[in-house]
């Protein structure tokens, strides 16, 4: 069916296919999860295995937009290279024309517009990336914001993005507290990230920003953080075994 192969062509029960197999595109890529503190944002992915050869420099799942804004994409990363390209474009233009940082919300509708201009055009596709945006504002709030590849966008307390994002956000709906510390924030990013990557710490990378700038942990600190975690799950499954056989007898 020509509705099925066309972008610019409605099923008749009303869908857009392209953007819903772009949506699935999404759900195959690694996992983002973004996570909004008291006065700290966290932004954590998955990241592929390196190989043997390759520079793992090369290789970055999380891209400053400008100095006070920042990105990760689940999906297509060759994609999320061009989208991130096009706005840290318009965060100079922005400062150029405006002598003034763009705003968080500004930069992230900017972005959502992009990717719903190309659902309405023949001849192209659909990014097949979610983002994930974090940053600070003037009034030095942080601010977590989330598009998608159907243009939509919306600002979240916490959100995952990317594959087995259904599972992750649940546990992020379980756990997540009000003015969380940068300690705390740091930890459930992590944890949540846990629930999905079986590999441990060395395939996950933590972004942490404050009105200071943001800072990239080391593998180092994340395996801390990780053995700290895996510590209180051992203490935890021992006191459910613990409480089990008094509970039956």
């Amino acid at each position: 069916m020509s509705y099925d192969r066309a972008l610019t062509v409605f099923s008749p029960d009303g869908h857009l296919f392209q953007v819903e197999y772009a949506l699935e595109a999404v759900r195959k890529g690694t996992c983002a999860v973004g996570v909004r503190g008291k006065d700290v944002c966290v932004l954590g992915v998955e990241k592929k295995s390196v190989l043997k050869l390759q520079d793992p420099r090369t290789i970055r799942k999380i891209a400053m937009l400008d100095d006070h804004v920042c990105m990760a994409a689940a999906g297509l990363t060759a994609d999320a290279r061009v989208l991130i390209d096009k706005a840290r474009v318009e965060c100079q233009s922005h400062r150029l024309n405006v002598e003034d940082a763009v705003s968080i919300e500004y930069i992230t509708r900017h972005i959502a517009t992009i990717q719903q201009k190309y659902t309405q055009r023949g001849g192209v596709r659909p990014f097949g990336i979610s983002t994930l945006i974090i940053g600070f504002d003037s009034d030095k709030v942080p601010k977590l914001y989330q598009t998608d590849p159907s243009g939509i966008y919306a600002a979240w307390k916490a959100n995952a993005v990317g594959r087995s994002s259904k599972t992750v956000r649940e546990f992020l709906e379980q756990n997540y507290k009000d003015d969380m510390s940068r300690d705390d924030s740091i930890k459930l990013t992590i944890k949540s990230l846990l629930e999905v990557v079986q590999t441990g710490a060395k395939n996950i990378e933590i972004a942490v920003m404050d009105i200071n700038g943001i800072k990239f942990l080391e593998s180092s600190e994340v395996e801390a953080v990780t053995a700290i975690i895996e510590a209180e799950n051992a203490a935890e499954a021992e006191k459910k075994a613990k409480k089990g056989p008094s509970a039956s007898s």
